[in-house]
Parts: structure tokens; sequence; C-alpha cells
């Protein structure tokens, strides 16, 4: 018996016992959600898209939505008998009115993107090898509602597709923080501030993107030696002209399309959903329960407390969803929003996966340069931010 199999749709492993099967010409196929078998059975895998990380596939009492969801409700009600558990809740309670509804939100956009918009538009804008590639990842990264780990899976099928290097990476950057579900999570918790961390995380995916052009000009990294012709012969218009054209609007079409957006929604939200409760659950504990003079010792807004921060972000593995909370209670408990900046983009810039898929991947030079080009970018970047919001 196979101990770890691999998705096809998002690259994940998945365990032979617990994962959705289906056999296809004789051969059996694994998956770690519906979700993820929908996709290939529609077609979209056979090209390799990564689209998601989703555990809908598992028994309910294997889910991580539904094993978070009992703890929090757990301590919520224990709080009513423990008063140690008092602020916890309090602080849970803050969180959950400031973010609920652009996470609601957010999660219905995500919906509709991931119903509406092929897969192969953004594998064949990604697969050209020009400078416009870099624009067009950050763009396309603004699209994929989707947590970090997927998107890892799918920033490695993009290259297996013939993505340029340099967009790979600058989609890898950008997707995390600049997806809309994220964008909306953001400006909840940091109000039009929010916009700074998104655009400067933007900033430093293209500023990477184009560096990592002029060393692959140099032949200081790995070039994609994987081929584009199909999508050469692809035309995204043609094929917008021809779905349009087909498209009956009718009360049975709005109805399949509303259950679509919901499918894509739900699948989302059991992607994301549990990372999301996972980070305000760890921020309120550290609201409650750590003193405020820690964060003003060793995370206020100097230079040394941005050290510290980069160093607990590269530690700390938690999903972009998840990590958005815990920025919020940096800034909250020092007001200190570089340190926040910091703390969401080095997560993602040195974390080991992220490092490792790239080094096993796409290439060794790629992946060490990776850290290389973006930190000092993101320590600028978080030093000038709290010069400009004191």
């Amino acid at each position: 018996m196979k101990e770890n199999l691999r998705d096809p749709v998002c690259g994940m492993e998945v365990k032979e016992g617990s994962a959705v099967k289906i056999t296809q010409n004789g051969k059996e196929y694994f998956f770690c959600s519906v979700h993820c078998k929908e996709k290939f059975i529609r077609g979209s895998a056979g090209e390799g898209v990564a689209v998601c990380h989703s555990s809908m596939g598992a028994p309910f009492y294997r889910n991580k939505l539904f094993i978070i969801c009992t703890i929090l409700i757990f301590i919520l009600l224990a709080s009513f008998f423990i008063p140690l558990l008092i602020p916890l809740r309090r602080g849970f309670l803050m969180y959950l009115k400031r973010v609920w509804l652009a996470v609601g939100l957010g999660l219905f956009l995500g919906g509709l993107i991931d119903y509406y918009v092929p897969q192969e538009y953004i594998s064949k804008i990604l697969a050209r090898k020009k400078a416009s590639a870099i624009f067009n990842a950050v763009f396309l990264g603004f699209l994929m509602s989707a947590c970090s780990h997927g998107i890892l899976a799918l920033s490695i099928q993009l290259h297996k597709k013939g993505a340029s290097n340099p967009a790979v990476v600058s989609f890898l950057l950008a997707s995390p923080w600049a997806n809309f579900t994220i964008t909306m999570m953001l400006i909840g918790f940091f109000g039009v501030k929010g916009l700074f961390i998104i655009v400067s995380a933007i900033i430093v995916a293209v500023n990477t993107g184009f560096i990592f052009m002029l060393l692959e000009k140099k032949n200081l990294i790995e070039k994609n030696k994987n081929t584009v012709d199909y999508f050469e012969k692809f035309s995204i218009i043609s094929d917008f002209k021809y779905r349009l054209k087909s498209y009956k609007f009718s009360l049975g079409t709005i109805l399949s399309d509303l259950r679509g957006i919901i499918r894509g929604a739900l699948a989302l939200s059991d992607m994301v959903l549990w990372w999301i409760i996972l980070g305000v659950l760890i921020a309120s504990i550290a609201g409650a329960y750590i003193p405020v003079h820690f964060f003003h010792r060793f995370m206020g807004p100097s230079l040394s407390g941005i050290i510290v921060t980069l160093a607990l972000a590269t530690i700390i593995e938690v999903c972009s969803e998840g990590s958005s909370p815990l920025a919020f209670e940096i800034y909250r408990q020092t007001r200190a929003l570089g340190n926040s900046f910091v703390f969401l983009m080095a997560g993602v810039a040195t974390d080991y996966t992220e490092i490792g898929l790239l080094w096993t991947n796409v290439g060794r030079r790629t992946a060490i340069w990776l850290p290389v080009i973006t930190v000092p970018q993101i320590v600028a970047i978080g030093y000038l931010a709290n010069v400009i919001f004191k």
C-alpha cells in the first residue's frame, strides 16, 4: 500500500486511506478534496494546473475546519466558567467583529473568480517570457484567491507549464498578499493603512521579478526549459468571445452559476478559513496574555524590532490568512506598521517550504537568490513605514 500519493491537481501529498479516489483509463488518481477531483474531471488538471488545497474529501472529524471550530467553541464555552479565559474570549470577539464582513466578501468574490476565470487564461499569460509577464503575474496573483500553500503548488505547476522563472517568483510573492480575500482582511484590520501593505507587497514582487529577469539574462539563475507551444496556440480573446457567444442567459443558467460560485466559495473557505480562525485565536492569546512591554521592548518601531520580527516570521509557519491577525496584533500593541509588513512579507520570502520547493522544482540558484533579493527590500520598506506612520 502506498503511504503518500500526490494530488494531480494541486500537487499536495495525500494518504491513500483518506484521499478521494477515481479510476480513469485503468489508472487510479487520488485527490485531497472533492473540489480537486471535480477540477480534474472537468479537464483543468489535464494541463497540470494547481488550483486548491482543501480537506473537503476527508471525514468530518478529520476536517481541519471542523477540528479548529470544535476547539474554539470549547474554549469560548469554558471562558464562562474559567475567569482566566475571559480576556481570550473578549480578544477573539474583537477580532471577529473586525473581519467577519471582509472575510465573507472575500470568500464570495473568490468563488466568483474560481468559477468564471479559466485556469488556462492564467497559465497562458504567465507563460510568456517577457517583461509584461511580471506585471501579469502580480495582477493574476490578485485573482488567485487561494491560501499561500495552494499558491505554492500552483506556482510550481505554472513553472512546469512554461512560465518564466521570474514570473513564477513574482507570482509566488504577490499572490498570498495581493489576492482579494487578503486585501479585504487587511483593510478590515488596518483600515486605509492596509493598502500600504498591499501596495508595498506588489512593489517587492515587481522589483524582485525584474531583478530575476536580469539574473536570468546573466545566467545567474536557472532558465525554464519547459515548452510553451501550447500557450502560443491558445487565444484568450477568441476563447472569451466563444464563451460569451455560447452563454445562454436564463433562470436555469443563473441558478447553475450560483451553485458553481457557492461551490468555489465553500472550497476556498475550507482551504483558508481554518487558517484564519487559527490566526485569530493565536493573536487573541498573544493580546490577552503577552505583556505589552514585551512587544514594545523586542518588536518596537526600530531597526532591532524589525530584525526580531523578521526572525519570528521566518520561524513561524502560518498560512497567509492566519498571519494577518498576528500582524495586526503586532501593530495593535506597538503601532509599528512596518513591523507588521515585515512579519507578513518575510513569512513568504524566507519560508523554508517555499525555498525548498523552489530548490527542488525550479532551481537551487533561484531558491538562494529569493531571500537575498527580497529581505533587504522588505526591511527597508518596513523601516520606512515606521518612519512615515509614527
